[in-house]
């Protein structure tokens, strides 16, 4: 599954299908150049239980550690990524 991203100025999102129609979808703001705020995470009906929103996050953690960013995981789902996976706690802010 290809895992897109689109940032504009300082919000952003990674995403699944087209732009104009995501399947799936973390969103994020970006409130100084060093952090991420993951706010929502989306997953449609015919996606789920595929593991797609771990891929979202796991995408936007990927884009983190490669960019030297902090991320604080506003949206539940990103937060009990975060919560179940400890390997990704250097990450948070």
């Amino acid at each position: 599954m290809l895992i897109q991203h689109k940032q504009n100025s300082s919000k952003g999102f990674f995403f699944i299908g087209e732009e104009d129609k995501r399947l799936a979808e973390m969103t994020y703001t970006m409130p100084a150049p060093d952090k991420m705020i993951i706010d929502h995470t989306e997953v449609s009906d015919e996606l789920r239980g595929k593991n797609v929103g771990y891929q979202l996050v796991y995408a936007a953690i990927e884009y983190a550690r490669t960019n030297d960013k902090k991320i604080i995981p506003l949206c539940p789902f990103a937060a009990s990524v975060f919560k179940k996976n400890p390997e990704f706690a250097d990450l948070l802010s």
